[in-house]
């Protein structure tokens, strides 16, 4: 069967963006889990489990206080180990906190994304929300520590 399929739509876009289609779409997802059998490594979806915002929301909660305690001991006599944060610290204190924030924000809406997906098909990409977590919780009891000693 040799059938042509005619695209019979105008090519204007009807649709409406509205606050509340994406509050319709936030409490009706279509996507919570992948549809296919090749979608169970790499799932592409557009709602993710309460215990990912929770992490995510930590994790910036923690990088601000990451932030301010940087900001105390750097007033300390304390040094800057980040190179990129080192070059905006002592010049600009709302650019420090808006590029630390800023890159923080890209980098977990990276891990909220793949947080459903396997890296090499074993380990589940949440658990490095978790990793990060626990390495702002050691960098934080760190600095905590460092302050101690310096009052």
């Amino acid at each position: 069967m040799n059938e042509v399929l005619i695209d019979r739509r105008s090519g204007v876009d009807r649709r409406r963006r509205t606050l509340m289609a994406y509050v319709y779409g936030a409490l009706q997802p279509r996507r919570v889990r992948g549809r296919r059998t090749e979608d169970r490594h790499y799932p592409i979806i557009d709602w993710h489990s309460p215990r990912v915002l929770a992490l995510a929301v930590l994790i910036l909660m923690l990088s601000s206080i990451d932030g301010v305690l940087t900001v105390v001991l750097l007033d300390h006599g304390a040094v800057e180990a980040n190179p990129l944060m080192a070059l905006l610290v002592p010049h600009n204190l709302r650019w420090f906190a808006a590029v630390k924030l800023g890159l923080t924000s890209v980098c977990l809406m990276v891990l909220v994304a793949c947080s459903q997906m396997r890296v090499l098909r074993a380990v589940p990409g949440e658990l490095f929300l978790y990793a990060v977590l626990g390495c702002y919780v050691v960098l934080l009891g760190h600095e905590l520590s460092m302050l101690n000693m310096i009052g």
